[in-house]
């Protein structure tokens, strides 16, 4: 495993296990296995629904807590000073620990000064080791960061070799700030695996398309989120720390980058009336 070191001294694996979509009736035994095989870093969400089952497999795996980097993220409808407390307190109790190693603010919307205040807060108090900011365009982020005590210690966006973030992960160094990656396979859209340039570099070394992807953002110094149900694919992401790919192939990787979201600009308001529909149909279930 690598590890990236955060502005605060916090040590965070490079290489994390996402639960996002996936169901909470497998949701503790995909943990436990991505456990068994090796994964210590955990990221969820309080809008993912499967805090619980985490927790579960927190409280199950055998590990000490202080081998794991548990991360999770305040939903929009959570957001307020207030409210962003009162929801880290019942997160705390769904993932059955005393802390929280990444608390995240999970979208750019809504009263998120008022949450990233709790956050703060928390951070003085021990609840949280590190606070950041999920899905932070260049301008909000310096926003924040300027204008808050604690500055976001992490940044959480859409990161793959189709919608690289060149930019942003360079405002993100700029303020110190470390850039970590959801969606690092884009989900497979695009045909990303059948993608010829990622093909040939992976026939070069003898790995997947995967890994390839995992071990390209390792070398960017991007923190990156895999997410699989199946233990043999877990494995799989896993062994990219024995293979180092050539400028060569990173600069053919750069290439393939059009700068354009596979999923959707936050930026835009048809996203932001997209996420008001989200939070109305996860009223009073989060």
């Amino acid at each position: 495993m690598e590890y990236v070191t955060l502005s605060n001294q916090v040590v965070m694996p490079k290489l994390g296990f996402g639960v996002f979509q996936i169901p909470k009736d497998i949701c503790e035994e995909c943990v436990l296995n991505a456990i068994k095989v090796g994964y210590r870093h955990i990221d969820t969400a309080q809008s993912y629904f499967n805090e619980e089952e985490v927790g579960n497999a927190i409280n199950k795996c055998g590990i000490p807590r202080d081998k794991l980097f548990i991360t999770t993220k305040v939903w929009i409808s959570n957001y307020g000073y207030e409210k962003t407390k009162t929801s880290i307190a019942r997160s705390l109790m769904k993932l059955k620990t005393d802390y929280i190693d990444l608390v995240l603010l999970h979208q750019p919307f809504g009263d998120y000064y008022g949450a990233y205040h709790a956050l703060e807060d928390l951070y003085r108090e021990g609840k949280i080791r590190a606070i950041g900011v999920s899905n932070f365009a260049p301008d909000r982020l310096a926003d924040i960061v300027g204008f808050n005590d604690i500055p976001p210690h992490v940044n959480q966006v859409e990161v793959n070799p189709l919608h690289q973030q060149i930019e942003a992960q360079t405002n993100m160094i700029k303020r110190n700030v470390q850039i970590q990656a959801w969606a690092p396979f884009g989900e497979g859209k695009n045909n990303m695996f059948e993608n010829p340039v990622l093909q040939e570099i992976g026939n070069k070394y003898q790995k997947s398309v995967a890994q390839v992807i995992l071990r390209w953002l390792m070398q960017r110094n991007v923190v990156a989120l895999a997410k699989s149900t199946h233990i043999e694919r877990m494995k799989e992401n896993l062994e990219i720390f024995d293979f180092e790919l050539s400028l060569d192939d990173m600069n053919k990787i750069a290439d393939l980058d059009s700068k354009i979201s596979l999923f959707f600009n936050h930026q835009t308001p048809e996203t932001v009336d997209r996420f008001i529909s989200m939070v109305e149909d996860r009223k009073g279930k989060i």
